[in-house]
């Protein structure tokens, strides 16, 4: 039973400490929209997303409004185009992402995932066709995202896959100079991508869903801070105690969401990702949380440690707070947009190695970093490999998200608005991988990958 005393802490964790349900996602299949003619597919997929979705962002509204629960945003995955569009051979794929943003722009919803593909043991011709279309599809859009897994723990590493997204990310971000690159804050590249994430941009509707499903993301940074500046000079057995039982409190209150939308949309509840994530918000930021615990500034020795502390407690706390946690579900660090990223990036504190260290400890990996827009397509596919590497060693999903800013240096501010914030460029190791990254083929998966 939810005491008095509860419902009051909520709230104020709600209104002082930028509590919110950062999106409710909507999972729709779109296998049975294939067809050959390209024009009937697209027909379809609009179609489809406008039925299943007609009534999300109202449901999302009424919640909000009836349980004083903010939800930022209200989003869309699909199934992978490069397998539902995969019979439509010769047809321009962007026509696809084109109809995709009609559908999202006709319901309302912030954003929209699944122009994607799945290419960690090879490609297939429309894997080829969507990679190759993901600039133009992500420059003429904007509700649009794309995510490419390459590699994972029982496959391996398609270096071959690794190489093209370099040259893709490029192009993306050519594409769309006039904004810092914009196109590539929608583009992820994945190791072990999970298929239920319903944050962007690497949400999509995986094979293994069911037709229809609603998975929530939340979210709480601030609430954590908070709890934790309550504790002054406690040992890290008490801080991990605190950030247990204040992950628990804001992973219900996004099952009450979830099971709200799941029951007013008639459609099967899926999952919450219990992920903290930040915002460009004063007070909503996981390097503050890291740095409460007793670290000068985010990415000084200790910082990887204390992020593996955070994200351990916040699966231990909220999972007890779910039927079904899944997603990605521990701790973001998206330098772009969080604030305690950014001020420790521009004092020097946080380096893109310290960055690639603290990721094999938290939930995803390279997330929203700017980097001078001269960095070569085979520099951007050796910093791919290297976080993939740990993904598939680890067993463990990890991303990146990066953007070449178009003639951005080292130490300029990208700015890209919302909850996108701004990103200092930061710098790359000035030598050269391009022989390794040429090299190709498949890295192969680590021994434990045999277990069965």
């Amino acid at each position: 039973m939810i005491t008095k005393y509860e419902i009051i802490e909520t709230m104020k964790m709600i209104q002082e400490e930028n509590l919110d349900v950062r999106t409710i996602t909507m999972g729709i299949s779109l296998r049975d929209c294939c067809h050959s003619d390209g024009n009937l597919f697209t027909n379809n997929i609009y179609d489809k997303i406008c039925r299943y979705a007609e009534n999300l962002v109202k449901t999302g509204r009424a919640i909000e409004k009836e349980f004083g629960i903010p939800i930022i945003n209200k989003r869309i995955s699909v199934t992978p185009i490069s397998i539902v569009a995969e019979a439509c051979s010769n047809y321009d794929y962007t026509k696809i992402a084109l109809a995709m943003e009609r559908a999202a722009d006709n319901v309302g919803v912030n954003f929209i995932g699944g122009y994607s593909a799945l290419v960690h043991k090879g490609y297939t011709n429309g894997d080829k066709r969507l990679i190759e279309s993901i600039p133009e599809a992500l420059s003429m859009t904007s509700k649009v995202c794309s995510s490419v897994n390459v590699a994972t723990t029982k496959s391996g590493i398609n270096m071959d896959a690794v190489r093209h997204m370099g040259k893709v990310i490029k192009a993306a971000a050519l594409r769309t100079a006039d904004n810092g690159g914009m196109a590539c804050a929608k583009l992820v590249v994945f190791a072990n991508v999970p298929e239920d994430n319903p944050f962007m941009a690497g949400a999509f509707h995986g094979i293994g869903e069911p037709e229809c499903v609603i998975n929530v993301g939340v979210s709480g940074p601030g609430a954590v801070h908070s709890a934790l500046k309550k504790m002054g000079n406690a040992d890290f057995g008490l801080m991990s105690e605190t950030i247990k039982k204040t992950a628990f409190k804001i992973t219900r209150m996004g099952q009450l969401v979830a099971q709200e939308a799941s029951k007013r949309l008639n459609v099967p509840f899926g999952i919450v990702d219990l992920s903290l994530a930040p915002t460009p918000a004063i007070g909503d930021s996981v390097a503050h949380i890291l740095e409460e615990m007793g670290l000068e500034k985010c990415g000084t020795h200790g910082t990887t440690a204390a992020l593996a502390l955070l994200n351990d407690a916040v699966k231990k706390g909220g999972v007890m707070a779910s039927s079904y946690v899944g997603g990605l579900s521990g701790a973001f660090i998206p330098v772009s947009e969080d604030a305690g990223m950014i001020d420790a990036v521009k004092c020097g504190a946080l380096s893109l190695d310290k960055l690639e260290a603290m990721t094999c400890v938290c939930s995803v990996g390279l997330d929203m970093i700017v980097v001078p827009g001269e960095t070569s397509e085979e520099t951007i596919a050796a910093i791919i490999a290297d976080e993939m590497a740990i993904g598939v060693v680890n067993s463990k999903t990890t991303a990146v998200r990066i953007i070449p800013a178009p003639h951005k240096k080292v130490g300029d501010v990208v700015e890209f608005g919302g909850l996108l914030g701004s990103g200092p460029v930061m710098p790359v190791n000035q030598y050269e991988s391009r022989v390794f990254v040429n090299r190709g083929g498949r890295i192969p998966a680590p021994l434990h990958s045999l277990k069965n």
